[in-house]
């Protein structure tokens, strides 16, 4: 047998064994869902900073840990410290309002109607710029996204720094510096 018809025997072989494995991420939905305006996928209300509202609208246990889909509503002036995901990527849609965005060494200004996306691995944070604000936000994969979210409301006080360092990184993320400031 020549090297070429070789490889390509191998190639197709390799293909036949793994194709079966790699079909699992387009099986669909077991089941539609809605999730209501103003309410999250479970139930739960996960308020950030302990005013603005942050829903899980999608959840990586309804996708196989592929996407979850949040939906936060700011009231205040704020956002989360420079940070980093080690494994997920971010895509920020802007419903209202409009936010202060620095990824790496950019710094963007978004308004309703834009979207941004942020990478893994690089530092980031955002800040609203106006009284009100709603984002839709996508984290992929799903990652512990949903349990960090769920571990700092659930905490009943503001996290001291090594109990909040703690919890990033056993949802796969690391503070690398402050917050944004107007």
């Amino acid at each position: 047998m020549n090297r070429q018809k070789f490889l390509l025997n191998s190639i197709g072989l390799s293909m036949l064994f793994t194709w079966p494995q790699s079909l699992k991420a387009y099986q669909p939905f077991k089941k539609a869902f809605k999730v209501a305006k103003n309410k999250s996928r479970f139930g739960e209300s996960f308020l950030y900073k302990g005013k603005n509202p942050n829903d899980i609208k999608i959840s990586g246990q309804d996708t196989d840990g592929q996407v979850a889909v949040f939906e936060y509503t700011g009231y205040e002036k704020t956002g989360p410290s420079l940070h980093i995901h080690f494994d997920q990527d971010e895509v920020f849609y802007v419903v209202t309002g409009e936010y202060r965005f620095v990824v790496g060494e950019e710094t963007m200004l978004l308004v309703a109607g834009d979207t941004i996306f942020l990478p893994r691995q690089i530092p980031h944070t955002w800040i609203q710029l106006t009284d009100e604000g709603k984002l839709i936000y996508f984290v992929q994969p799903a990652g512990k996204a949903e349990d960090f979210f769920r571990t700092m409301n659930n905490l009943g006080h503001v996290p001291t720094k090594a109990e909040a360092d703690e919890i990033h990184r056993a949802c796969g993320m690391k503070v690398v510096g402050p917050s944004l400031s107007l």
